[in-house]
């Protein structure tokens, strides 16, 4: 056969691989063919879990009636966004349409949800009629916690001080501040404690910058303020990189978590002292994303799940994936992690509404490339299966590990992984 049904695909962490780098088709062998349409399932954001979990759903069991919800024209990838920032990349080669999920019979509603009513089973949308769900599956990144950082709470302040942790405008705007900035200024990043989006992401980012500022200022400074005690990703890679590639142009400071903000000093408060820079890129803290609210029971932040299903602990009918869940042990919050879960999540939102029980132990897989220049790239791969005695998904003994050093080759393992998990989860 030429292709595999669902379960096996969920089953195997081969079969994620495959699927991601080959193009596998996967059966939908949900229902027998003939049956009437086993139920409606509303899907809220079109990031890598959102738009991977809808064209799945469909895909598996193109008898449901599936709507993807999502308020923004194109999808823009975060990971590789950092390539724009150093000026290798341009914002239009990491931007991508949603046209491909209409062949799979997925319905596109540009919109935003601004409330779910659990009670009822309905999305309440800010322009269009409430969308009814039997299922539904919320997807909706991460949001941030600027009252954490006074300064920075308001509008204004934000415009100011860019944090560009959502790819898009924000990305083209620091880029060209980067442009702008003189030849002997100093580009500060402030990273919050985690868990955050992308643990290695913020390192990468120092790195490309430090590239970018070796080849075109070469006086220019990278000060990473980090509000952990040390790098939280590919540590012993990133620090060896920065010795033999940027020294005395990165300066990285452990345990100093932003505490306030004065935008018109361009100052950066933290414990012990005050930190100025020509350029400051703040990461705040982060939450959830606002219309997960009702399912964030885990330190008000981040929505808890049952790792066999992704539907949360606190609703049930409710699947939340991506970066908005209370991750499992060594799960960082990935794109690829989200691509994962939307697939677990499309196999038990099938079973739920055709009376099966979802699998009971999902493996999962995870890689993450960073760039350390504008070629070279370090990665970091795991695997994780559910374990029922710990009630949760669990890194595999063995499996997965680092790259030796950073190297040109994983550069084009790294573009060609994005190319293959953009097409995956939206063509």
């Amino acid at each position: 056969m030429s292709t595999i049904d669902r379960r096996g695909f969920i089953r195997s962490a081969g079969g994620l691989a495959l699927a991601l780098g080959a193009g596998v088709g996967v059966g939908a062998c949900a229902t027998p063919v003939g049956r009437a349409a086993p139920g409606s399932v509303v899907v809220i954001g079109g990031g890598f879990g959102g738009a991977t979990a809808a064209k799945y759903l469909k895909k598996w069991e193109p008898r449901l009636e599936v709507t993807l919800v999502e308020r923004n024209q194109n999808f823009v990838s975060c990971p590789i966004s950092n390539l724009v920032l150093a000026g290798v990349k341009r914002i239009e080669d990491i931007t991508l349409a949603y046209d491909g999920l209409a062949r799979y019979g997925v319905r596109l509603v540009r919109d935003e949800a601004v409330a779910i009513d659990v009670d009822k089973r309905e999305v309440r949308l800010a322009k269009g009629d409430p969308l009814p769900w039997d299922r539904l599956v919320v997807a909706p990144g991460i949001d941030f916690l600027y009252e954490q950082i006074p300064g920075l709470n308001n509008a204004d302040a934000r415009q100011q001080v860019l944090h560009a942790w959502k790819a898009g405008a924000q990305t083209v705007a620091l880029r060209k501040r980067l442009e702008e900035l003189p030849d002997g200024g100093v580009f500060a990043i402030s990273i919050p404690k985690a868990p955050y989006r992308c643990p290695p992401g913020p390192y990468e980012r120092a790195s490309v910058v430090a590239h970018y500022f070796k080849q075109h200022k070469p006086r220019s400074k990278v000060l990473i303020l980090d509000g952990n005690p040390e790098i939280t990703s590919k540590k012993a890679l990133f620090l060896q990189a920065w010795e033999e590639r940027y020294k005395g142009i990165i300066e990285y400071r452990p345990d100093s978590v932003l505490q306030d903000f004065d935008v018109r000093a361009n100052v950066g408060k933290f414990e012990f002292e005050s930190v100025r820079a020509e350029l400051f890129n703040v990461i705040p803290p982060q939450r959830s994303g606002l219309i997960a609210s009702p399912f964030a029971n885990v330190g008000g932040r981040w929505a808890g799940v049952d790792f066999r299903s992704f539907e949360s602990t606190a609703v049930p009918g409710v699947h939340l994936i991506g970066d908005a869940i209370a991750t499992a042990p060594g799960m960082p919050k990935s794109g690829f992690m989200a691509n994962n879960h939307a697939k677990v999540a499309a196999d038990a939102v099938i079973a739920s509404l055709t009376g099966l029980e979802p699998n009971p132990t999902p493996i999962i897989a995870n890689t993450c490339y960073s760039f350390v220049s504008d070629r070279d790239v370090v990665h970091v791969a795991s695997i994780h299966k559910f374990d029922t005695q710990e009630n949760t998904l669990l890194p595999v003994k063995g499996a997965g590990g680092l790259s030796a050093v950073a190297n040109d080759l994983e550069g084009k393992y790294a573009l060609a992984w994005a190319r293959n998990i953009w097409a995956d989860a939206l063509t």
